[in-house]
């Protein structure tokens, strides 16, 4: 009992009453009637209370003797005494008690003077009479839970405890002599030990040859990487590699399968690793069970050529189809709304045109499910319209054709369908599949027919979501609000978005403090296919981000983290584009099913003609497919279109402009530019083929403007030039274009600066410049200057 007080300073109450085989309530009597009553029976006890308790149980449980006491502790067991006679070795547990107490006996010096001190016990038990006079403090210890104890162990350390202390006092010098033979075991002490670790090493050797070692190997795995987890060295591994015909080194990195025969090669055994990143531990991407999964409403995106009609269409549905009874019409713009007819909902996407469509697919956000495809009855097919069908076709999402502004009465949509038949888009009234439907925005005419039609295709597509799950989706817009922070219009694709959850879109992470609608009223939670405008997000994300409702906040920001390094390195590293050069190589790897190229050309002729000869090149490794055939200069839009298709861009007699150079340089988009239908096909053939080595490049000098033309007698037509960029160099290549229309392509005949010939002329400053056998010059026209550097191959 003293002993678990010292080892516990807090001896509780049940403690005091389970020590003295007393109920709680007991002691806490004695407490309430001597001292103060304790809260409860956990409530720790001071030094005062458990002396008042110790000696109140000390007065009123008084023993009647002491020999009693000591009858119990050093009594001798029965069984013993009837083992003796049977057996001379001791054959069972309960005999050693026996002998314990019997050899103190025997040694009758030492016990001596104890035995004079102590009181005599009982004369029934002669041979317990040593022990018993040991003294009480020392020796009444419970032994009742433990087994008796060793007392000739006590004995006989004070032996040896005398006896060195009689030599000591003998010699000094045995003292040194002592120390010395202690010394001496030691390090034989110490030898020992290091043979006996020798040994254990040894063996532990033997039993790794015997049981191969496990490598886990992850699906790449750098060589240093390898060796270090098979216990090898580099040049091991690299030595086995070489074996096998690969050549790498120990900074290089290897997939899974090579490693695996390199690791059973060296006599390890494999193991696939799997790494849980953490983007799969925090987003469920779990496929939907067909019987969770519930209809859901068609969202649909207009396009259009400008000035066609999308924007009324979108008001007069928005307007006539909004619900009863509310006052004002939309209150807000969110990019997105719903509207519903006969009872069936849809959602419009409110995007300006084909170019934030493809914006957010280049980003990777499926969204759409229905294009609308709207064509002016007066004014039939336009380039943005041919733009907004194959940006459609690219996408894989069906078209449904609205002719609009039949009310006017140079309508003509018999023409319009014809036109149609081109791209592909046949009208079903003459076979095809494509649903053609006559509108007019002003007068509402045939948009009811145009939304059924919307609904009759959704339903063909059996669109289906699970609603029952944590909500992703993509972002349709998103700005930067002064009062509001960061504000982000979020499309529900599947799950339900929940007022509080946790959000992740690309870089961006938040929590959802408001949502709200297209007509302003906040909601609580939105389900697939609802579009909502939220505040929360800790910076502005990009429009067509896909977005997660995730469960863990502080996962998610690491998540983000990941993210934005991930990206820093990707920026700086290499992108993963097609180009003619490594066309061959990825042919080879399997990972060009398809070829994508968008055509662009001086005339409709040159296209139809350049577009006919690269579909034919198709073989059964690789399709060749223009996915976008046009005429005019390379746009900015094309670019985006090559970037979201992972598409080469053929420029037959045109030029990119300004914007388009920058975007493809910073997208890494191939652009090829040729003048002869010939080279176009066989550089691309040949590329197909693994055969291609581009012997030149084009390296640019500069621009200039043309201000003013003159004629000089004898010399013929002088183009008076401005150099707006880099600089001309006499004998250089050039090109004159009109509206980025490859007029001429030749070479600089003469550069003048007022009446001096010059080798060259900067940007800022004006020259002269005449071309070879080369007149129909103009004001307004731009010549670009080049040299062509042979490339080392």
């Amino acid at each position: 009992m003293e002993v678990a007080y010292l080892l516990n300073n807090k001896y509780r109450v049940h403690e005091v009453a389970k020590d003295f085989n007393k109920n709680s309530k007991e002691i806490t009597d004695i407490l309430t009637k001597y001292a103060t009553a304790p809260k409860n029976h956990m409530q720790p006890l001071e030094d005062k209370e458990l002396s008042l308790i110790f000696e109140y149980l000390t007065q009123h449980n008084q023993v009647e003797s002491i020999e009693s006491i000591y009858a119990d502790v050093y009594r001798e067991p029965k069984p013993a005494a009837k083992a003796e006679p049977k057996n001379d070795k001791p054959a069972a547990p309960a005999a050693k008690p026996q002998q314990q107490n019997t050899k103190p006996a025997q040694n009758e010096a030492p016990a001596a003077k104890p035995a004079a001190q102590a009181e005599q016990p009982k004369p029934q038990q002669p041979q317990q009479s040593r022990p018993a006079t040991r003294v009480p403090e020392k020796k009444v210890v419970d032994t009742r839970k433990s087994g008796n104890v060793n007392l000739e162990k006590y004995d006989q350390r004070l032996e040896d405890l005398a006896a060195g202390k009689t030599k000591q006092m003998q010699g000094g010098k045995q003292k040194f002599q002592g120390g010395n033979k202690r010394k001496g075991n030691f390090q034989g002490g110490n030898k020992r030990r290091q043979e006996e670790q020798e040994k254990m090493r040894r063996l532990q050797l033997e039993i790794a040859k015997k049981t191969p070692l496990t490598v886990k190997i992850p699906d790449e795995i750098g060589v240093g990487e390898l060796a270090s987890r098979m216990k090898k060295t580099g040049a091991e591994v690299v030595k086995t590699l070489m074996k096998n015909g690969v050549m790498a080194s120990l900074s290089d990195v290897i997939d899974f399968d090579t490693a695996a025969i390199i690791a059973e090669e060296l006599g390890c055994k494999v193991e696939h690793e799997v790494i849980v990143t953490i983007e799969e531990k925090l987003i469920d991407t779990a496929e939907d069970k067909e019987e969770d999964l519930l209809p859901r409403a068609p969202v649909v995106v207009v396009m259009g050529h400008v000035d066609h009609g999308k924007t009324s269409l979108l008001d007069y549905i928005r307007n006539a189809h909004v619900a009863a009874g509310e006052a004002g019409g939309i209150t807000q713009h969110i990019g997105a709304y719903q509207v519903n007819v006969q009872g069936k909902v849809i959602t419009f996407l409110d995007t300006p045109g084909h170019e934030a469509f493809t914006a957010m697919r280049a980003r990777g956000a499926m969204i759409t499910d229905v294009a609308i495809l709207v064509v002016a009855a007066d004014d039939g097919i336009m380039p943005q319209t041919v733009e907004s069908i194959n940006h459609a076709k690219a996408a894989n999402i069906p078209i449904i054709v609205a002719i609009n502004k039949m009310d006017k009465p140079e309508a003509n949509p018999e023409r319009i369908k014809e036109q149609l038949t081109k791209y592909e888009l046949v009208p079903e009234e003459w076979g095809g599949e494509t649903i053609i439907c006559p509108i007019s925005a002003k007068t509402g005419e045939g948009i009811d027919n145009l939304l059924e039609m919307v609904n009759l295709t959704a339903e063909m597509q059996e669109l289906k979501a699970n609603p029952n799950r944590s909500a992703h989706g993509a972002v349709i817009e998103a700005r930067l609000d002064k009062g509001r922070g960061p504000v982000a219009t979020l499309l529900v694709q599947n799950g339900t978005l929940h007022q509080g959850d946790v959000i992740i879109a690309g870089t961006a992470v938040g929590r959802v403090r408001a949502m709200t609608n297209a007509k302003g009223e906040k909601l609580t939670e939105a389900g697939p296919s609802v579009p909502v405008e939220i505040i929360g997000m800790s910076e502005v994300p990009g429009a067509g981000d896909d977005f997660h409702a995730v469960a863990d906040e502080r996962m998610a920001r690491e998540l983000v983290e990941q993210r934005k390094h991930e990206q820093k390195m990707a920026a700086s590293g290499p992108m993963g584009k097609v180009s003619l050069e490594d066309l061959f190589s990825q042919i080879k790897q399997g990972e060009m099913k398809d070829l994508n190229i968008i055509v662009k050309a001086d005339v409709q002729g040159s296209a139809e003609a350049v577009k006919a000869s690269l579909e034919k090149l198709s073989n059964d490794e690789v399709r060749v497919r223009v996915i976008h055939c046009a005429v005019g200069a390379i746009s900015e839009s094309d670019v985006m279109l090559a970037t979201t298709s992972n598409a080469i861009i053929v420029g037959f007699n045109v030029r990119p402009d300004n914007n388009a150079k920058e975007t493809a340089a910073r997208n890494k988009v191939d652009m090829r530019m040729y003048r002869v239908i010939y080279d176009c096909i066989n550089e691309i053939e040949t590329a197909m083929k693994g055969m291609l080595a581009p012997k030149f490049k084009e390296v640019e000098l500069g621009t200039a403007e043309v201000r003013n033309v003159f004629r000089i007698t004898g010399v013929g037509m002088v183009a008076g030039c401005y150099v707006t960029e880099g600089k001309m160099q006499r004998g250089a290549n050039m090109r004159l274009l009109r509206d980025n229309i490859v007029i001429y392509d030749g070479a600089i005949a003469s550069l003048q600066r007022f009446k001096d010939s010059v080798k060259e002329v900067a940007a800022g400053y004006e020259c002269g410049i005449t071309f070879e056998k080369f007149q129909d010059i103009k004001e307004g026209d731009i010549i670009e200057a080049f040299l062509m550097e042979q490339i080392e191959v």
